[in-house]
């Protein structure tokens, strides 16, 4: 796709949203639907290009069928797209955006939203009664209604009993609905966490859910202690020269608690430890990227790639990748899981990377000093590669 054509696609696509009321009135609190929330809304990929991706061995699709109220699902990669031939069936690709590009510029329109809560852009192919079946998700989702028209219920957060379908769908129990709606190309429906919904497509439809992280502690403790496994330092170990003999032999008496809790929580309380795993946490993807590293013999230098850049070349960055920095630790830059340390002279430059991901002005300040290393080896490795 040229940069003509994308720059086009953005300058069509408008989020119609107040995006200050949004947040200060329905984020992370209550379900919203905008009708034509995009105006003119457009599809930006075939049901066609979507068999052609759930073919894929890197992208991660699922077929769910209904069928005499019963509920199937298959997980790809598929040879065999029969199903969709009847009512009742849907295609679910995630991570679309790695791999189709024009539907990375439906992302952008979200980016009011920080980059390190983005997981991915889903999108669902559905025939006449086609879904997934009532559900309720523990993330953020906006979903924008493409081709066809589909019917959706969505609650506020309510206690229902959930129970899992075909050993694959996980469904909850019957709900009361405060958003009630047909949805029509362009038309908006924000989810938070919690919500029960559920939507069948009255014609066939296609849906793109862009979806945003909200971890819980189990996930974000569990992780964590995977990322200390991995690092080579020494850790406080309980002490307790203070003990005295105790005649409850089986009991954890509260001053010991007390003690095991401060030594957790001063664990988590130290800044060069907890900050790094968020940044290398967060800049990694759950879904497989289009990396594809140069060979020796291709790689750049610092001079061609100078001069490329100079003769109005365009670098482009690898869709879904994620460039983050966190501002109580300066001069570092997290890309995909790892952490690069910058000079502080070009500091400003590398945030730049990470607020736009390609802003060719910073680039060529970079690769013109001689702090240019971290820049140079991330097109080396396949993060940003020349467009063209």
């Amino acid at each position: 796709m040229s940069l003509q054509s994308k720059e086009l696609t953005r300058m069509t696509m408008q989020l119609q949203l107040d995006i200050n009321h949004f947040l200060s009135t329905y984020w992370q609190r209550k379900p919203l639907f905008i009708k034509q929330g995009i105006a003119n809304f457009s599809d930006l990929i075939s049901p066609e290009e979507m068999a052609g991706l759930a073919m894929e061995e890197e992208v991660q699709s699922r077929m769910v069928m209904r069928k005499d109220g019963k509920w199937q699902a298959q997980c790809g990669p598929f040879t065999d797209f029969s199903p969709l031939e009847n009512n009742g069936a849907t295609l679910l690709n995630q991570a679309v955006n790695h791999w189709h590009p024009p539907c990375g510029d439906l992302v952008e329109l979200f980016q009011f939203i920080p980059n390190w809560r983005f997981d991915d852009l889903m999108i669902s192919y559905s025939t006449p009664e086609g879904g997934v079946g009532p559900h309720i998700d523990q993330y953020c989702v906006f979903i924008i209604q493409g081709q066809g028209k589909r019917h959706w219920r969505v609650g506020e957060k309510q206690d229902l009993e959930e129970f899992t379908s075909d050993q694959a769908l996980k469904h909850c129990g019957l709900f009361q609905a405060c958003i009630d709606v047909v949805m029509e190309p362009g038309d908006i429906l924000y989810i938070p966490p919690g919500c029960p919904h559920e939507g069948y497509a009255i014609e066939s439809s296609l849906n793109y859910s862009v979806g945003f992280r909200a971890p819980d502690q189990k996930e974000l403790l569990n992780d964590f202690t995977d990322h200390l496994l991995q690092q080579d330092r020494s850790y406080t170990r309980y002490s307790d020269p203070e003990l005295r003999a105790e005649q409850n032999y089986g009991e954890i008496n509260a001053h010991e608690t007390n003690k095991l809790t401060a030594l957790l929580s001063d664990l988590v309380n130290q800044p060069d430890v907890i900050l790094p795993f968020f940044g290398q946490h967060f800049s990694s993807s759950n879904h497989e990227l289009d990396i594809l590293p140069l060979a020796e013999q291709e790689q750049w230098d610092q001079v061609s790639l100078i001069e490329a850049l100079a003769a109005g070349e365009i670098a482009e960055k690898v869709a879904g990748l994620k460039f983050i920095y966190l501002t109580q630790l300066p001069n570092s830059v997290f890309v995909n899981g790892l952490q690069y340390q910058v000079d502080s002279n070009v500091w400003s430059d590398y945030q730049s990377l990470c607020q736009a991901g390609c802003n060719q002005i910073a680039m060529l300040k970079i690769l013109q000093s001689k702090y240019y290393q971290p820049l140079l080896s991330w097109f080396n490795l396949g993060y940003f590669f020349i467009d063209g």
